[in-house]
């Protein structure tokens, strides 16, 4: 599978996003997915452009995520799903699967994918990052992702925004750094 460019894109025209949604765990991850929809609307102020993709579990979000970005019919894709540690280690193997799946899914195709897969070591913790008391984790993945699909087509020169625009920190906002404050 060849590295697909991505297409042009104008300011007016909202990017073509595909969120590959694990229905496991459907009620951490239905919250994350109403998340990153709201994020999508309110940067573009519709909802035209976006695709859900259902996968069985957090395992299938790779495939399919990939068979999204393989397509050419989007410019990103954000994936979604929750994975809760249980009695055994499966949860690490399956975590890291997840995520190296994911980042090979940017690296062969071209197409940026967001990681929006909770790994945690509760259910309590998981619905407080499905919007709960420490966010939506969905809507940042979507963040994230609409973010360097916008950044990528700077780079390629197919955005009406120049990419000295996406440079100068008064274009950016600044994520908070979660190491602040922290001793050693």
């Amino acid at each position: 599978m060849a590295k697909k460019a991505p297409r042009r894109t104008t300011s007016a025209e909202p990017p073509r996003v595909a969120i590959v949604w694990s229905r496991y765990n459907a009620s951490v991850t239905e919250p994350m997915l109403d998340g990153a929809a709201d994020e999508f609307t309110r940067r573009f102020g519709t909802g035209t452009g976006l695709t859900v993709i259902p996968a069985p579990g957090a395992f299938e979000v790779v495939a399919l995520a990939l068979a999204a970005a393989d397509s050419g019919r989007f410019d990103g894709v954000a994936a979604l799903g929750c994975i809760i540690k249980g009695e055994t280690t499966h949860d690490h193997h399956l975590a890291r699967a997840v995520a190296h799946g994911l980042v090979h899914v940017t690296l062969q195709t071209g197409i940026p994918t967001a990681f929006g897969v909770l790994t945690t070591n509760t259910a309590a913790q998981a619905r407080a990052r499905a919007g709960g008391k420490k966010g939506n984790k969905g809507a940042e993945a979507m963040s994230a992702l609409l973010d360097t699909i916008a950044a990528s087509q700077a780079v390629l020169g197919h955005a009406s925004t120049p990419l000295t625009a996406v440079s100068t920190h008064g274009a950016v906002t600044a994520k908070p750094d979660k190491a602040k404050g922290r001793r050693r």
